[in-house]
């Protein structure tokens, strides 16, 4: 065991093994016992990199303070340290922010009350809280690692939102870079796992609030960090927890990156160079995505695809158009995989009426011309033509254009439950019997329901996000004077059933 290091207030009786420093005339004024001093001047770069880091990307510039992310271990404390010594150069305005997941027990009080103290004695602001992560955890059955990083960063905002800012520091390294690259691809990936960890990243938060989420250290390595901890005796807390085998991402540290180091020591860096290599490949990717952004239409429920145009892009062009896709419908990529991908992929290249299941209840439904990607069933997912105009049939039934429409007529107020999309219940002394179905013409209006004016249909069909591919063929109920059903979405609150209704006409729609 090397040398015992002096402890000041904060040793947290983990790290007993530092090396006591000696002075000398060096930049960092310090040397190891044995002169070894490849890891110690590699701890000089670290200032003048995260320098360069937060010029590179305005941190300095952003309103509000920048948050720094202080679990208590090495590297947090790292960064913290290395942001203190840029403190007055690049007028940083620093606040400290530590969850307590309560996990550990009187351990996570510990690391609590130490950040608590390192933070006041570098002279920085800090906020402390404690969260119940385990009933999180049990409340949107989600892996434990999953709930703790969830709920830690919803806290960051709610601090960085009371504060003014919108920005936090984080102090994840080349080898939790690497770790993280190696359970993408454990777990499946394309690209975008091979990347890794972005210098820079937006979290959309399950409450809609976006938090940017900033890295540092991500260069620099885990001994670059113990190494600079040691310099400055910072002795940092140990998390009790990153010894069990448990998490797959302790595994991988414990026994997956051992071996590969005998394979290449320099299996970090390697791992990092193609990180950044594959972050270039996606940039090319983004940009080819965005000049094929056409084939693929998003609305607040799902994602049409025009499916000729679609199977004319390049493999790699769609794969990415489509995670692209469906990360802005759902916030996030968690639990879409390759997999989910590729299975989409292939029903595209099958005969229509095909079905495929995805995560967070979405389902895949493939017609002849469009498909779409939308929770739950969705009646609407390809709208037959509709170029004809027809007298329905009140009461009885009505086959056109694709449509089965059946009239009833129910004397007295119709007490309306809950229906699908394509029933209506109109007040019959309003409509009468003489209704067609068409679709749109220019210069349409009608008056949505719970609305006081009349709304041009073309503004109400782009306000509800209704595909531009669907509008022409959305079957419209009308008098000879007005539209009182737009179906599937709304009907005309002039028609709705009120009290004084003395007949209500039920219309039902039914794709053929």
């Amino acid at each position: 065991m090397r040398g015992a290091c002096r402890k000041p207030w904060f040793f947290d009786g983990f790290n007993n093994d530092r090396t006591e420093p000696k002075k000398d005339d060096s930049f960092l004024g310090l040397v190891t016992q044995d002169n070894t001093r490849k890891d110690w001047m590699g701890t000089k770069q670290l200032p003048y990199s995260v320098e360069r880091f937060i010029t590179e990307h305005d941190l300095a510039e952003k309103s509000g303070p920048l948050l720094v992310g202080v679990s208590g271990g090495v590297d947090s404390v790292c960064l913290l340290h290395v942001l203190v010594t840029l403190r007055d150069k690049l007028k940083l305005d620093l606040h400290v922010v530590h969850l307590n997941h309560q996990l550990r027990g009187d351990e996570s009080d510990a690391d609590a009350e130490y950040v608590r103290r390192l933070a006041r004695d570098l002279n920085v602001a800090s906020t402390i809280d404690k969260r119940d992560v385990q009933e999180y955890q049990a409340i949107h059955q989600c892996s434990l690692e999953e709930a703790a990083r969830e709920v830690r960063y919803a806290f960051f905002s709610e601090v960085a939102e009371s504060l003014g800012g919108s920005t936090v520091a984080v102090a994840h390294t080349a080898n939790d870079q690497a770790e993280t690259i190696l359970m993408h691809l454990i777990r499946g990936t394309g690209l975008s796992g091979l990347r890794g960890m972005r210098p820079l990243s937006r979290w959309n938060l399950p409450d809609g609030k976006l938090l940017t989420v900033v890295r540092p250290l991500l260069d620099a390595s885990r001994e670059e960090t113990e190494t600079y901890c040691a310099i400055h005796e910072l002795n940092p807390r140990y998390d009790s927890s990153n010894r069990s085998l448990e998490y797959l991402r302790n595994r991988i540290r414990a026994e997956i990156m051992p071996k590969l180091l005998d394979y290449n020591p320099n299996i970090v860096d390697t791992l990092s160079r193609m990180a950044h290599i594959v972050a270039d490949d996606i940039a090319f990717l983004d940009a080819a995505v965005a000049q094929a952004s056409t084939a693929i239409e998003e609305f607040p429920q799902g994602i049409l695809l025009d499916n000729k145009e679609f199977s004319a892009l390049p493999l790699a062009v769609g794969r990415h158009l489509l995670r692209a896709s469906l990360k802005r419908l759902l916030g996030s990529l968690r639990d879409i995989e390759l997999v989910h991908i590729e299975s989409i992929l292939s029903v595209l290249a099958q005969p229509a009426g095909k079905q495929l299941s995805l995560p967070y209840g979405l389902t895949f439904y493939g017609d002849y011309k469009k498909s779409i990607i939308t929770h739950g069933e969705n009646p609407l997912a390809y709208l037959p033509p509709l170029d004809i105009e027809s007298l329905l049939n009140i009461p009885g039934e009505t086959a056109v254009s694709g449509w089965r429409i059946t009239a009833e007529v129910i004397e007295g107020k119709c007490e309306v439950q809950v229906s699908d999309q394509l029933t209506a219940h109109l007040d019959f002394d309003v409509t009468g019997n003489n209704l067609i179905i068409r679709n749109r013409k220019d210069g349409d209006r009608f008056q949505p329901l719970g609305m006081k004016d009349t709304k041009k249909l073309q503004d109400f069909m782009v306000d509800s996000k209704i595909p531009r591919a669907w509008r022409d063929n959305v079957p419209l109920v009308c008098t000879r004077d007005q539209i009182v059903w737009v179906v599937g979405w709304r009907i005309d609150h002039r028609a709705r059933v009120t009290d004084s209704t003395r007949q209500t006409l039920r219309l039902e729609f039914e794709m053929e």
